[in-house]
């Protein structure tokens, strides 16, 4: 009897892991039901508990801490905004979110190279034109700056700090009170425009 006594105590520590699991596993599923019924208190737990996963993800693979808080507030934003197409039953929800998070990240890398283009074809069609005379360099300038002062007063104020005060974009989130993801909208919106500009500019001399 005293040798059943360890593989009884065993028995008994398995069943209770296992009811621990199925509990957790029962409390996800209604956390999941409370989301896609848009219970905005499910969100709040929901978020309280998978954020630092969310985070962690963004953080491998973006490399940058104010990215990946960016992404993390972009993932649970898309969770809401697409909890009807939510099937607890089918997936959970840390696995749903995983994807959701996939998927900005990626968004994070294409916007990122967007803008790396962007800049780096502004620097192309600068550096392929002829060496201007000092005239035609005022006129660059000049251009730019008649083109800046058309900005509405935000986009303009960001594009200063970013270009003329070597700002990063996330400096200028905090010194601006925006969103990070605005403050990149901006700026990859100015540097098209500018560049069109400078296209335009470039080819009818």
């Amino acid at each position: 009897m005293a040798n059943d006594a360890p593989a009884t105590a065993g028995v008994r520590s398995v069943q209770r892991r296992a009811v621990s699991m199925s509990a957790t596993a029962q409390r996800t599923l209604e956390l999941g039901q409370r989301l896609h019924a848009g219970d905005e208190r499910a969100l709040a737990e929901i978020y309280a508990e998978w954020s630092p996963l969310v985070y962690t993800l963004a953080r491998r693979s973006l490399g940058s801490a104010a990215d990946a808080e960016d992404v993390t507030q972009r993932v649970f934003v898309s969770a809401w905004q697409a909890r009807a197409s939510f099937d607890p039953e089918r997936a959970s929800v840390s696995a749903w979110l995983t994807g959701i998070t996939r998927h900005r990240v990626a968004d994070v890398h294409d916007e990122r190279r967007r803008e790396r283009e962007l800049v780096e074809h502004a620097v192309a069609v600068h550096e392929s034109a002829p060496a201007p005379a000092p005239e035609y360099e005022l006129a660059d300038r000049l251009l730019i700056a008649d083109e800046m002062a058309q900005l509405e007063p935000v986009p303009r104020q960001i594009v200063h700090l970013a270009f003329f005060d070597d700002l990063t974009h996330v400096q200028i989130a905090e010194r601006m009170g925006l969103p990070l993801g605005t403050v990149k909208s901006h700026i990859r919106r100015s540097l098209a425009t500018l560049r069109g500009r400078l296209e335009v500019s470039h080819a009818a001399s």
